[in-house]
């Protein structure tokens, strides 16, 4: 079936995605902390300790998108689509709690003065913002391409990350260049990463609370479903279009009107034919619910 396999294909996608973010995110951290260790500067050290929660979260979204894609069963009648969406509440709160961590340590840090960053930290971290500047469109492209909320909290985070090596970059090159008495640069630098990974951990958490409330999807979804159901012979309107996301699929729920003179087995046989033609759209629906309505009654009775 076309469903079936356009959604392997996204399933497929998202999983090599996931590995990928998680064998980079392993990398930069190493390199991140060691940098940070040696060359004695604190923002590169907590940006190191923000990419190690990067690796929880990359493996937190590979097991979302794995348990997501299981089919139904009797203990989950509806599937398990919704793991995707808890994988991104849980990114979205790895995130809260770094930049509160981050935050913290920054003040220490401005509170005590310390010695200045070494310059070759400088390098390391225009490496770093390359790296997750690019991992950025590359997630956030996939992650868009294939709908999935997991992939697109992940694209986030990794444009956090490039921001707060953005900031490091600055502060460190503030603090080189200003000499004694600019030494903290560098945690003021990680203070305001803080604030740009909390901003985007907000918004990760706001976009995975609003697919767990079953929010609608966007407005061309339910325009297709309608203009399919509309095709099939014996259907006169489409009085009514409830759809949900459940990961990477969508369940779904139409109203139709048909002809009030027809026997019963006719509009069975009508609103099969819709239920078929909408599995077999491509659109990624795991169920299609219809109710049949006599057409010109419901306008009457409002």
């Amino acid at each position: 079936m076309k469903n079936n396999s356009g959604l392997e294909a996204r399933i497929k996608r998202g999983l090599k995605t996931a590995i990928i973010s998680l064998l980079l995110n392993s990398l930069l951290a190493i390199i991140k902390v060691a940098t940070g260790v040696l060359g004695n500067c604190y923002a590169l050290i907590a940006d190191g300790i923000e990419s190690l929660t990067d690796i929880f979260s990359s493996t937190v979204v590979y097991r979302g998108i794995k348990i997501s894609s299981l089919p139904p069963d009797e203990k989950y009648p509806f599937g398990y689509g919704k793991a995707e969406s808890l994988a991104a509440l849980i990114v979205s709160a790895v995130l809260l709690g770094a930049a509160s961590t981050i935050s913290v340590q920054s003040l220490r840090e401005i509170a005590h003065p310390h010695h200045p960053p070494e310059p070759y930290t400088l390098y390391v971290l225009i490496f770093v913002i390359l790296v997750k500047e690019t991992m950025f469109r590359f997630f956030h492209k996939t992650g868009k391409e294939i709908d999935s909320m997991s992939i697109q909290a992940e694209a986030w985070h990794s444009r956090s990350d490039a921001l707060t090596s953005l900031a490091a970059f600055i502060g460190i090159s503030a603090g080189l260049i200003g000499g004694p008495g600019y030494e903290n640069m560098d945690d003021w630098a990680a203070l305001f990463a803080s604030g740009v990974i909390f901003f985007n951990g907000f918004r990760i958490l706001r976009s995975a609370i609003v697919e767990l409330m079953d929010a609608g999807p966007s407005p061309e979804i339910e325009r297709r479903i309608r203009v399919i159901a509309r095709e099939v012979p014996g259907v006169r309107d489409v009085e009514k279009c409830l759809v949900r996301k459940s990961g990477y699929r969508y369940f779904v729920e139409v109203h139709l009107e048909v002809e009030g003179t027809i026997s019963v087995k006719e509009g069975h046989d009508i609103a099969h034919e819709v239920k078929d033609h909408l599995l077999n759209a491509g659109m990624s629906l795991i169920n299609v619910v219809i109710h049949v309505e006599p057409y010109g009654q419901i306008r009457s009775n409002g």
